[in-house]
């Protein structure tokens, strides 16, 4: 066995590796590990090397990656999962010492660090300019509640700092056992003195500090960034530092790194920066050097895949025939995930027919990838979806109903704290349609774009949906409609659903324009990748 390690790795991983008998560990660098692929049965990695195609090319035997670190943007997942390569990830390793970081910028802003050591030094003595504040009775919004996050609750609860948090997608639970409130983010930032985010980068949090944002913030907020840099629209917090409605910032991280020559956010003393050094502690690299060598062992020797984040953990044949009832699992995930409201805290899902015996847990694993999908920077696949969503704090139960109908088919169960969203789907002609959602019948295909509404049964509202997508220039390609039997209150029109199939995803401002007819109750859009 040849473990081929490419980059700088904690003394004690190396040594695990070395002591395991019949490896041969290869240690190397960026520049020369290339030509050691043809032998290696393991490649390890930092964020250095990139494993593009051409690199998995060049290693016939690899059967597994492992990135010592979060992020695996420096490794090509599709290409390693058509290759057949297993990718794992050591998540949480450095989650002390970006909390850590996160709590001396805050000081740093707090007590006006930078400013008084480059006044000190040049001789000046600025005591009565240099006032500062205590951290101790200030609020603290945290933006993320996962490991980042929580850790920075503990740092920030010993200096007696009130503490709110903002995280759709961890359960209420989570927030009671660290002793905080789980707040939506208007209140969040009404109330919020500092403002920390540790939030993953998807499609949906880019920007997330934008100008609304800061317009709702409390003036004189002080803003922590440690996560991404994409997470906040610099040109907007530029000019809510201008205008004083922001007090100061400490980034770590940046849009584009390193910053660009005369970087407007520079200016001025308002903004401290450090080079995204929040994980770059002696500590931090230990603890993931040793987590990648103990998970690459277990693989290799028991065939377990810990943190892994591209391939589902069963044989080939059963991936073939599970495959078309996974994908419905996920999508339906999908699909729920989107419509639902409120902080998820359970998912059930229920067999019906021989797909349970043909294996659940990928299903089940399948489900919960695809109802953490909206949430989680790192893609939640069938391997590690059950591990992240048990860190979340869901409960996940499943329940074989042994009575089939015409054809097998699943329901997912997504219960929040504002109630359970319901849907049903089957495989129909070897792909993944929904007939149920909440209860009522109302078939499509789980592809491509959707609009799903919720209205009262009433005149017009098909018109309106036409006429303001139309107005948008948005091509309807399908239209399907279902409506419950009978109205919940005599007299009343019954509550109709509609899934609306789109050449393209269609933007919240058109969703708003479809709201704005009273008949309808909710409009959300949904999008399936692949």
């Amino acid at each position: 066995m040849n473990i081929l390690i490419a980059e700088p790795l904690a003394a004690a991983g190396i040594e695990l590796l070395k002591s395991q008998p019949g490896w041969n560990v290869i240690v190397s660098n960026p520049k020369e590990y290339g030509q050691h692929l043809a032998e290696a049965d393991a490649l390890l990695v930092r964020s250095a090397v990139q494993v593009t195609p051409a690199v998995l090319e060049k290693a016939p035997r690899l059967r597994v990656i492992g990135r010592a670190g979060v992020g695996v943007d420096n490794v090509d997942l599709d290409a390693a999962t058509a290759a057949g390569v297993l990718v794992m990830n050591t998540p949480g390793g450095n989650a002390v010492s970006v909390a850590e970081h996160a709590m001396a910028l805050m000081l740093v802003m707090a007590r006006h660090i930078s400013q008084a050591d480059a006044s000190t030094r040049a001789g000046k003595w600025e005591k009565k300019k240099l006032m500062g504040h205590e951290l101790r009775g200030k609020t603290l919004g945290i933006l993320g509640l996962g490991s980042i996050g929580r850790e920075l609750v503990k740092r920030a609860r010993a200096f007696e700092m009130r503490i709110l948090a903002h995280d759709p997608y961890v359960a209420s639970k989570i927030a009671q056992d660290l002793g905080i409130e789980l707040v939506e983010l208007s209140r969040l930032y009404a109330e919020s003195d500092y403002i920390s985010l540790h939030m993953a980068s998807t499609p949906e949090t880019q920007g997330f500090l934008s100008r609304a944002a800061f317009d709702a913030m409390k003036t004189g907020v002080k803003i922590v960034n440690c996560a991404r840099g994409e997470l906040v629209d610099e040109a907007a917090l530029l000019e809510a530092i201008q205008s004083g409605k922001v007090g100061g910032a400490a980034l770590d991280v940046f849009n584009v790194e390193p910053p660009p020559a005369g970087f407007p956010l520079f200016e001025g003393n308002a903004v401290v920066a450090t080079p995204h050094i929040g994980g770059s502690t002696e500590e931090a690299q230990e603890i993931v050097g040793v987590r990648i060598a103990e998970q690459l062992v277990e693989y290799l020797k028991n065939g377990v895949a810990i943190n892994a984040v591209n391939m589902p953990a069963v044989s080939p044949e059963q991936y073939r025939a599970l495959s078309p009832y996974a994908i419905l699992a996920e999508r339906l995930g999908v699909f729920a995930a989107h419509i639902a409201s409120g902080n998820p805290r359970a998912l059930r899902i229920v067999y019906s027919g021989k797909v349970f015996n043909m294996g659940s847990g990928l299903l089940r694993n399948a489900g919960l990838a695809g109802a953490l999908s909206r949430s989680t920077a790192n893609k939640a696949n069938y391997v590690n979806a059950l591990q992240i969503a048990e860190h979340r704090g869901w409960e996940v139960v499943e329940r074989h109903d042994k009575f089939s109908g015409p054809m097998d088919s699943l329901r997912l169960e997504l219960e929040t704290d504002s109630g359970v969203t319901a849907v049903e789907g089957v495989v129909l002609f070897g792909k993944p349609r929904m007939m149920q959602v909440d209860g009522i019948f109302c078939e499509a295909a789980l592809s491509g774009c959707l609009v799903f509404m919720k209205n009262r049964d009433v005149p017009g509202v098909i018109g309106h949906v036409g006429s303001v997508l139309g107005k948008n220039h948005i091509n309807i390609a399908n239209f399907s409609l279902g409506r419950r039997d009978a109205p919940s209150t005599p007299g009343e029109p019954a509550e109709a659903v509609a899934v609306v199939t789109t050449d393209e995803l269609v933007p919240e401002e058109v969703l708003a324009q479809l709201r704005q007819n009273a008949a309808v109750m909710f409009a959300r859009a949904v999008q399936f990748r692949g």
